[in-house]
């Protein structure tokens, strides 16, 4: 049973550091992952997961891996913010592989990056012609930018002459039946006003299992009982 405990415990304490280790490095390490991120992850799960069930060494040996481990990212991640060149050999550079329409074969040598990854990736952008491709971009996450030729992008409002509309970003005012005060306090919404719409609709807050403020300012109402003379489940 103490077997047991030990294990709980280690596992419990393994998620906590590696929860404090990513808040500290910051959300580029589960985002946009480069070079350095991608070494700093895999070792971070390595350390963390010895930690957890590798009863040979103490924890305490696991716990001063991961505050070095810290510590190197943090410093190196402070120096490639001052030294570009420092920055890209610690994550790496952006590589050009499609230039005014032509593919640069030596810059996918380079960097070993395929006709079927090149294609694959246009694919996910809707693109499957390459003559529509300007210019394309492999980034340091792996990610392919696309800039395609002139006549082929989508019209913008500014293209056809349509003056764009005000929009906002959405507010949440009422999340699984309770009201979110603090987002109707921060922007200016009287809880009064809120009501006054829920009784319009015939409900009360506990009825509402979500209610948002949409980009156009319109409310969206999502009830608990949706009313539904015949729910399917889809496979």
């Amino acid at each position: 049973m103490q077997v047991y405990f030990e294990l709980l415990g280690r596992t419990f304490m393994a998620f906590i550091a590696l929860l404090l280790v990513s808040r500290i490095l910051g959300k580029q390490t589960i985002s946009n992952m480069t070079f350095h991120d991608f070494a700093t992850g895999i070792m971070m799960g390595a350390i963390a997961a010895n930690l957890a069930f590798n009863r040979q060494f103490p924890a305490v040996y696991f716990l001063i891996c991961l505050v070095l481990l810290t510590l190197i990212s943090y410093t190196s991640s402070g120096i490639s913010l001052k030294f570009p060149k420092t920055r890209h050999w610690l994550s790496g550079a952006p590589t050009v592989v499609i230039d005014k329409g032509n593919i640069l074969e030596a810059n996918m040598r380079k960097i070993h990056y395929t006709l079927d990854s090149l294609n694959q990736s246009l694919r996910e952008k809707d693109v499957f012609d390459l003559n529509e491709v300007d210019y394309a971009i492999l980034e340091t996450n792996g990610q392919l930018s696309v800039k395609k030729k002139e006549q082929f992008r989508s019209a913008t409002k500014q293209d056809v002459h349509i003056k764009p509309s005000h929009s906002i970003l959405p507010i949440e005012l009422v999340m699984d039946g309770q009201i979110l005060h603090r987002n109707l306090d921060q922007n200016h919404i009287s809880e009064e006003w809120l009501m006054q719409q829920i009784n319009n609709k015939g409900k009360e807050a506990h009825d509402i299992f979500y209610a948002v403020k949409s980009t156009n300012g319109n409310l969206i109402f999502d009830y608990y009982q949706d009313e539904l003379s015949n729910p399917i489940d889809k496979e």
